[in-house]
């Protein structure tokens, strides 16, 4: 790639091509990581830095878009098992629209194939919460396969791992998503029963 080349030759305004190029798809996926805008600025700025130091090693065999990717992977993942923190997901550190939405899937599910488009982004915020108290390399495999629509080869050109590996985290992670949810329901309905009697 001519920008790779150029940059890597000092090209200063190659590099700022690179980074104006690709700094929203850094950001979007960055921000399957992290909440807080803050976290996801940080780690885009850990990502081209460390871009800009390991240009050498981009030996433009693949895309700059996958390199680029390959390195917020890490960043991310590096910054979730230094942070070591996974917090507990439980109803009283719900959001209000969050709290009523899990309501409403307990009273009435049939009502809820309705939902209107506020209630799915609810859903999807209750969703990415949940994530959130999983595993680094859970939350990588579910953003990419589920959150990416990544294939199982693009997962292992991206974390080098196995396809055996790929495919058993997926599954595995799954279930313990599918848990979390199941003991969210199940404390929310205790909650509820607790409110109502």
């Amino acid at each position: 790639m001519d920008l790779a080349r150029f940059a890597r030759d000092g090209d200063e305004s190659a590099f700022e091509e690179i980074m104006r190029r690709y700094s929203p798809r850094v950001f979007r996926f960055a921000s399957r990581f992290f909440r807080q805008r803050s976290l996801v600025e940080d780690a885009a700025q850990e990502v081209f830095l460390k871009a800009f130091t390991e240009l050498e090693s981009f030996e433009g065999r693949g895309s700059m878009e996958g390199w680029l990717t390959r390195i917020t992977t890490n960043t991310c993942l590096n910054m979730l098992r230094s942070s070591n923190r996974r917090p507990e997901l439980t109803v009283s550190g719900l959001t209000e629209d969050e709290s009523a939405w899990l309501e409403n899937q307990m009273a009435d599910a049939a009502s809820e194939r309705h939902r209107s488009s506020e209630r799915s982004l609810v859903a999807a915020d209750l969703a990415g919460r949940v994530l959130e108290t999983l595993s680094p390399n859970d939350q990588l495999v579910l953003t990419l396969i589920d959150g990416e629509d990544a294939s199982v080869k693009d997962v292992v050109e991206i974390t080098g791992w196995s396809e055996s590996k790929v495919k058993v985290q997926a599954f595995r992670a799954r279930r313990r998503m599918r848990e979390a949810v199941q003991k969210l329901l199940a404390h929310g309905a205790k909650t509820v029963a607790k409110g109502v009697t």
